[in-house]
């Protein structure tokens, strides 16, 4: 029986990520649990917003959006990040978002989401700094991001090559969103249209299962007909899942790369037999059962 994963998510309230299936099914992921999926045929475009495509076209492997390019201009139209939602009702709210010494980013989500957009983009500290209308929250945003020097993007290559050597201590962990947020504070400028919130860290670091999490052997590029994932589950941040290989390799996959296959289930003795990228290099029924996804 074969299987198309949707994606990762971190359900509201939640504190485990989850594979999605099409068809409804989602499969918790357990650190410690046994996992493993062979891919079969070609990747092909999963559509946009809920709409299947109506070419099914095959779409190239190493894309993190199984998405042709029609689909994925459909799926960009309506997105918060392309600006397009100005009359939005809903209320927003900016964040400050840590994924390492150095690695600080400005951003806004949707108030109604609560952490769940930190969970996805594998944000191990944040804090909430104000909220209040879309547009409002925008130009926050883009006032802050000068104003402190930080960006509102952070690449996930930059975000994977410090998870390894991050500091133990929770202080250290929190030092730099404490200081970012008074310096933003203090500037006061965007107080005037959006509600600030004071300086409450939340610290990922136990949720995605981070501690002592030893350096990666290597990440998977991208699937092939035939080609097998298999593993034992350490850790997961955003959208990437952390195994020990049979051969006692730490291999990184963003679960992105999975979407558009069709997958069947595969024991986790089969190993890794994708295309894959060094750790030195990366600087830049079936499936729900024990011991499979």
């Amino acid at each position: 029986m074969t299987w198309r994963c949707s994606g990762l998510s971190w359900p509201q309230g939640a504190r485990m990520a989850v594979l999605r299936w099409e068809g409804g099914r989602v499969s918790p992921l357990i650190a410690g649990k046994s996992l493993g999926f062979r891919a079969e045929g070609v990747r092909r475009c999963v559509g946009a917003r809920g709409n299947p495509c109506p070419s099914r076209i095959e779409v190239a492997a190493h894309l993190t959006a199984a998405r042709c390019a029609e689909c994925g201009r459909l799926e960009r139209a309506h997105s918060v990040a392309a600006d397009t939602l100005a009359d939005d009702p809903r209320t927003y709210r900016v964040y400050l978002a840590w994924f390492g010494p150095g690695l600080v980013k400005v951003g806004i989500t949707g108030e109604e989401r609560g952490s769940a957009r930190l969970l996805e983009q594998g944000a191990v500290v944040f804090s909430w700094l104000g909220r209040g209308p879309l547009m409002a929250a925008r130009r926050a945003e883009e006032l802050l991001r000068g104003a402190l020097g930080v960006p509102d993007r952070i690449p996930y290559a930059a975000k994977r090559a410090v998870l390894a050597t991050l500091p133990t201590n929770a202080r250290e962990r929190a030092a730099e969103v404490e200081e970012l947020h008074r310096r933003a504070t203090e500037l006061g400028r965007w107080t005037e249209t959006l509600e600030p919130l004071g300086c409450e860290i939340v610290d990922h670091t136990a949720v995605f299962g981070l501690g002592g999490l030893p350096a990666p052997t290597g990440f998977v590029r991208g699937l092939i007909d035939g080609g097998a994932v298999a593993g034992t589950l350490i850790a997961v941040a955003g959208p990437d899942l952390h195994l020990r290989t049979a051969g006692d390799g730490l291999v990184v996959l963003d679960t992105r790369l999975m979407t558009g296959w069709s997958l069947i289930g595969a024991g986790p003795t089969a190993g890794v037999s994708v295309p894959m990228a060094s750790a030195v290099s990366s600087d830049g029924d079936g499936l729900i059962q024990d011991g499979l996804f």
